[in-house]
């Protein structure tokens, strides 16, 4: 096989897993991180069952598991009254080696593949080197860099953008990033408060509907992340405000003054790049696509966009394929994400938010219908959890 180098832009899980599975087929890589060392922020904390498997083939899901919480059911509830349905991860354990949810802050996963990567000597990592724009021709790709407050210039035979929703990448290659902008922000705080001490039936993943005050509660190691959506008539600066989180906790247990360990606040998007290809370059993960946080779908995406990405490329770099192979990730990675991972999002926050009581009505029964029949229920995880989204993906020639 022959040692086409690799740029990468961005060390987040997205890209350091394709760049694991490249490096591990003698690839030689170089990542290029616009921070001076890797993110601490907590972001994504679900990893489905698929992706489980897929970091597993990379030596990453023994270790990630290990600092993580297994979550093998999900709920959907309704605020005030309880359980609505219950589904359980068992019901697909035929298609996936890991037949649960693993709930970790997506920075565990970076250390152990960074750590892993390390080893290697066809892997190469730059921290501060921020890409400011991208160049190609018909042999190869140039990256312009800032690093230490100078430009260089860092030259590849691919690149692939993972550099996050705001990706100079994508910018560059003058890409548009379809899509809309929900009205309301989203506001997750985490808190050590024991919730399942007041409430004994929850389970690790807790969906909470309500017409306008939905919710959902989140276990991870040692705390809970909950997250509430946040009105556009309030202001930033109110939001980020501690007695605004109190507030909001204090519709889950009244009465309590809680420790908020940590906030964040943000703008929730849908959008999608008008494609995922321009010649030599590629983009990933978060900038490629972008969804509401209801279901988890969003890092586990661009996952599985990283694994198959860099399957096409060894196969072109290999000589198995030509390059129009590469097409068929554009092809595959974006009609997926359109048709399965847009739509889904979209369904689970319009679920939770129902505001008439018909909708309510409907949410509930549809649940309760599909949760009451196996094949059903089965279905329905392997969409939740991603599987029928793989498989899809595989569907499109």
């Amino acid at each position: 096989m022959t040692n086409d180098n690799v740029l990468i832009v961005g060390a987040g899980p997205v890209g350091l897993s394709a760049a694991a599975e490249l490096v591990n087929a003698g690839i030689d890589v170089t990542v290029l991180e616009a921070g001076e060392k890797l993110s601490t922020e907590s972001r994504a904390s679900t990893f489905h069952p698929p992706t489980l498997d897929m970091l597993d083939g990379l030596g990453a899901a023994k270790p990630l598991i290990a600092q993580g919480l297994i979550a093998s059911s999900l709920q959907y509830r309704t605020h005030g009254k309880g359980v609505i349905a219950q589904f359980d991860f068992g019901d697909v354990a035929d298609l996936t080696a890991h037949p649960y949810r693993v709930q970790s802050e997506q920075f565990k996963l970076t250390r152990i593949l960074l750590d892993s990567l390390q080893q290697k000597p066809n892997f190469r990592i730059e921290f501060g080197a921020e890409v400011e724009g991208v160049e190609q021709d018909a042999h190869g790709v140039s990256a312009r860099v800032q690093v230490n407050g100078k430009t260089d210039v860092r030259k590849g035979a691919w690149l692939l953008g993972a550099d996050g929703a705001r990706s100079k990448v994508r910018r560059s290659l003058d890409i548009e990033f379809e899509g809309f902008t929900w009205p309301e922000r989203f506001l997750v705080l985490s808190t050590p408060y024991d919730f399942k001490a007041r409430f004994p039936d929850l389970v690790s993943v807790n969906y909470v509907a309500a017409p306008q005050d939905w919710y959902f509660l989140l276990k991870i190691p040692n705390m809970w992340r909950v997250m509430f959506p946040v009105d556009a008539n309030v202001s930033d600066e109110t939001a980020v405000l501690p007695e605004f989180g109190q507030t909001q906790l204090a519709r889950i247990v009244e009465g309590e003054r809680f420790e908020i360990a940590h906030s964040t606040l943000y703008r929730v998007h849908q959008r999608v790049a008008k494609t995922f290809r321009s010649g030599r370059a590629f983009l990933a993960g978060d900038a490629a696509h972008i969804n509401n946080p209801l279901g988890g779908m969003g890092m586990n995406g661009g996952i599985h966009d990283a694994l198959n990405f860099a399957e096409k490329l060894l196969a072109v770099i290999g000589g198995k394929k030509d390059e129009k192979e590469l097409d068929r990730y554009d092809l595959q990675r974006r009609q997926v994400t359109i048709e399965v991972v847009q739509r889904q999002t979209i369904q689970n926050k319009k679920d939770l938010e129902a505001k008439t009581e018909a909708d309510q009505a409907e949410f509930r029964d549809r649940l309760r219908r599909i949760a009451a029949d196996h094949a059903e229920s089965r279905q329905y995880l392997e969409r939740v959890g991603m599987i029928a989204s793989l498989r899809r993906a595989a569907e499109i020639a």
